[in-house]
Parts: structure tokens; sequence; C-alpha cells
């Protein structure tokens, strides 16, 4: 899953290229933001299930309680099994649709409480709520990134902007991809349908298939601070 300039793919559809580049610099502006709480700490089960009872009643509560319950199994697992049980969990619970239609906005990043509440969301939602349960597992947070990518549509060359979450057992390892719109976990090489443009995580960003983070942890904030912000009032961080 090497990285490439953007000038060498082809123009984004649906989305206008005017859409595409707000999109990304919208990201990359708030890539930089870190959270550096313990998740030992900082971790409050209480107040998720205040957070969830208040705002998305004894539905949301009962997914919860199932999230719960997936951390206590999966504690203390095989890094392969928590990925794959993590992707499974989610890619089940939650339907995707479109952030207009569930939050009235083009582009709006759900915490995962907000995405198990509702169990709807779309491909950061999905990005975000493993990231931030594989965290809670244990597993490095500089081994997974978010990956911003083009994805081609079936045989066409029409792509649509999609966000997937890597896993890299080293920095310079190919990452194995956990995707909403594919049920198994793959290497890179064999996601010939994806095309990287960049990928980031709490303590940085990366581009141009560096090892090294372009991206200082404190720098201009965004959408992925918005996000932090929620999770940091809702019990996550």
């Amino acid at each position: 899953m090497a990285f490439m300039p953007a000038s060498t793919r082809p123009p984004l559809k649906p989305l206008s290229r005017r859409q595409f580049l707000a999109t990304v610099g919208a990201v990359v502006l708030g890539a930089g933001l870190g959270f550096h709480a313990s998740p030992a700490t900082a971790f409050n089960p209480q107040r998720l299930r205040q957070s969830m009872q208040q705002q998305h009643g004894q539905s949301g509560l009962a997914v919860l309680e199932e999230w719960f319950a997936l951390l206590e199994r999966l504690r203390g697992q095989e890094v392969q099994t928590q990925l794959r049980e993590v992707n499974d969990f989610f890619n089940r619970r939650i339907r995707w649709v479109d952030d207009i239609h569930v939050w009235g906005q083009e582009d709006f990043w759900a915490t995962p409480l907000e995405a198990m509440g509702k169990a709807q969301g779309d491909c950061e939602d999905y990005s975000i709520a493993k990231y931030i349960t594989l965290k809670q597992l244990n597993v490095p947070g500089e081994r997974l990134r978010m990956i911003y990518v083009r994805a081609r549509i079936g045989r066409s060359q029409i792509t649509q902007a999609h966000m997937v979450l890597g896993y890299y057992s080293t920095p310079s390892a190919e990452p194995l991809v956990l995707d909403n719109i594919s049920p198994s976990i793959s290497p890179a090489s064999q996601r010939t349908d994806l095309d990287p443009v960049f990928s980031f995580n709490s303590e940085g960003l990366w581009a141009g298939g560096t090892t090294q983070s372009r991206a200082d942890p404190l720098a201009r904030l965004s959408r992925w601070r918005n996000v932090v912000e929620r999770m940091q009032s809702q019990g996550f961080i």
C-alpha cells in the first residue's frame, strides 16, 4: 500500500476535486492532535454508561455492554485475534449510512459511543471506533493508523474518498487493512482497489511512503480534535 502523489491518481467521483481537497485539508489540519492520557486511568466505564444512556437510551446501552464484554474477552489475547474480533464487532453492529442522513451534515466524525448508539455510520466512524477499541486493548498506538484512501468502485476507474484502519507490526511494515466494506483483514498489497493518500494517528501524520511523521502532534486542530474532545467528555480517554 505504497503512498503515491495525489497528482498521479484519477480525479475523485462522486466527490469533486475541490470537495476532496477540502476534506483532505481538514483532516491534515486535525491529524496532528495527539491525546496522551493513559487508557488505564482515563477510561471511565461508568461515565460511558451515563453518556450512552443520556444520548441513546437502552438500545445504545445494550450495544455498549456488548462492547465492554468484547474488551473483557479480548484482553491478553494475541493481536491477530484482537484485530479480527474488533473488525467483526463494528462491521456487524454499525450499518453504513451517509453522514447527511445520520447527522444532517456532509462530513461528521462520530465517536465510538455515537456510532454504537446510532448503530449507523460511515467509513471514518468505523475506523475511529476500531482504533480506540484496539488502543484500549493495549495495542500500541504507534502500530495503528487511520488511512485516507481513494477506493475504486468495482472494476471501473470511478473512485470514492474512503478511510480504513491499518495495523503496522513495525513502522515500515506493510499494514494489515481493517475495512468496513470487506469482511476479511488483508495485507495492503492485496487491496489493489485502494490508493492511499496519507495516514495518521494520535501522534502524527505520514505521507509519501515515509516512516517519519510530517506533522507536529500539537499542530492546528480540526475534526480530529473535535472527536477527541467528545471522547474525553464521554469517558473514552
